[in-house]
């Protein structure tokens, strides 16, 4: 266990932290699912920074590191969606384009089948947690009354609603796009499966 993969496995251990806070009642609480966030957010700055600097480089970090980030995201965009926050097809989709990618991932690479990957993906990952960033943060000034007396008014004028939905669907693109890439770019080893 080498430390980005203990830093990879600490990113998916508080995701479910982060959506217990979330759905609390308390302000107070949806307060630290932002912290909470935000820590795991580093984490996967900081897992790639341990690998590539002291060349800790593993085929379990190679399958859990992007694994840890599908499992942060997909839930935040699933809790967001019952929390009225954004739309169930935007939801829908990236949850579903995420599945797909990493069953096919797994599969390839239990069947010893070469996945190429993409610095296109880390686009999309910088999308993805900057919506969910913006969106929680926009949540926590709304829900909580000492924020939003002291910065509410001016949070609004900036993270409105349409802008927060602009982000959305260019995050919800990008989604899209880099799994259609990976579709492409990955056919031969995907053909070779149904021969």
């Amino acid at each position: 266990m080498t430390p980005p993969n203990t830093v990879t496995l600490l990113r998916i251990l508080l995701t479910p932290v982060f959506i217990a806070l979330l759905f609390s009642n308390d302000y107070f609480n949806i307060q630290f699912a932002l912290l909470v966030f935000t820590i795991a957010a580093i984490t996967d700055w900081y897992d790639g920074l341990l690998a590539r600097r002291y060349g800790y480089i593993s085929r379990f970090g190679k399958f859990f590191d992007p694994l840890a980030d599908k499992i942060l995201t997909s839930f935040a965009f699933g809790a967001f969606y019952f929390l009225n926050l954004t739309e169930l097809w935007m939801v829908v989709l990236i949850i579903s384009r995420d599945i797909l990618i990493t069953l096919l991932r797994m599969y390839l690479d239990y069947k010893n089948k070469q996945f190429d990957t993409s610095s296109f993906s880390k686009t999309k990952t910088v999308f993805q947690m900057l919506a969910i960033y913006l969106i929680l943060f926009s949540y926590v000034v709304n829900t909580n009354p000492y924020y939003f007396g002291l910065i509410g008014e001016q949070t609004n004028l900036i993270l409105t609603q349409f802008n927060l939905q602009i982000l959305m669907w260019i995050t919800t693109i990008l989604t899209l796009a880099t799994g259609i890439f990976y579709l492409i770019k990955n056919r031969k080893s995907i053909s070779s499966i149904f021969k």
